[in-house]
């Protein structure tokens, strides 16, 4: 119990290091036998494969120049598939980046109304098309994988793998005992019960700062959380996601990750 509360409570600044090496990574296969439309289309380095199926349902994919709505069709080898008109194919080399997210930008690969997106953050300097896995809200920063790889994005986006993440979260109030006690205890919320896997005051600060851990991905959970308490979330933070920290992650920078981490991801349970 000491040490998870140790590591709810650690809220140091990040010290800028050199860049890390890459990781090397097996290059993919050419297509040589029949793969799912979805799964396809996840391999390009577009989007998650649950989004591909949300975008080939909606008509926005073809192949062989027809619309195919059906996300389990099988594409073949010498099939020509396109996504929103333009011919896309699967990504060669997969990619793994860990970004510390800065405020006001938003988790998507593209925005309508010209705000920043995380991917603004690495325009012009990866060549693959990467895509984030889940996300961020707009207020929110913090720890933020982005990455081309279909496989390990349907991994740590199942509720099965239960992936922990550890945000530091700042209240306009005092975070009283009896309310620390119910999110411990576990709330009900308009959407169902919540349950966290840990959650205490930062250590050595003002009880207006707290540690959450939780592996629940709902929208807005943890905003919820407090305000369903009466409290407002000034800063949310996510420290902690899957293994990975921030420590020498300055805010608004980003790094490839190592070998050594992308097999920890990959193994990860």
């Amino acid at each position: 119990m000491e040490r998870r509360k140790k590591k709810l409570s650690e809220t140091k600044r990040p010290r800028p290091q050199r860049p890390q090496p890459k990781a090397t990574v097996p290059t993919n296969a050419p297509l040589t036998e029949e793969m799912r439309l979805n799964k396809y289309i996840a391999h390009c380095g577009i989007c998650s494969r649950r989004q591909a199926a949300e975008y080939i349902k909606e008509g926005q994919v073809t192949v062989n120049g027809e619309v195919i709505k059906e996300p389990f069709y099988q594409v073949k080898k010498n099939d020509k598939v396109q996504f929103k008109g333009q011919p896309v194919k699967p990504e060669s080399r997969k990619v793994y980046i860990l970004m510390n997210k800065p405020k006001n930008y938003i988790t998507t690969l593209s925005d309508e109304k010209g705000r920043k997106t995380v991917m603004d953050l690495v325009k012009n300097k990866i060549e693959e098309r990467i895509f984030p896995i889940g996300r961020l809200d707009r207020a929110t920063t913090g720890l933020l994988l982005l990455t081309n790889d279909g496989e390990l994005t349907k991994k740590l986006s199942h509720p099965s793998h239960q992936v922990k993440k550890v945000y530091h979260v700042v209240l306009d109030k005092p975070l009283t005992k009896a309310d620390l006690e119910k999110i411990r205890t576990g709330l009900m919320l308009d959407d169902g019960p919540v349950t966290v896997d840990g959650v205490d005051y930062a250590q050595g600060a003002p009880k207006t700062e707290v540690g959450i851990e939780i592996h629940i991905g709902r929208n807005r959970i943890v905003r919820r959380i407090f305000e369903h308490l009466g409290y407002e979330v000034q800063k949310l933070d996510r420290v902690y996601y899957a293994g990975l920290t921030k420590k020498d992650l300055p805010r608004g920078f980003w790094r490839h990750l190592t070998e050594q981490e992308v097999i920890m991801l990959k193994h990860f349970t």
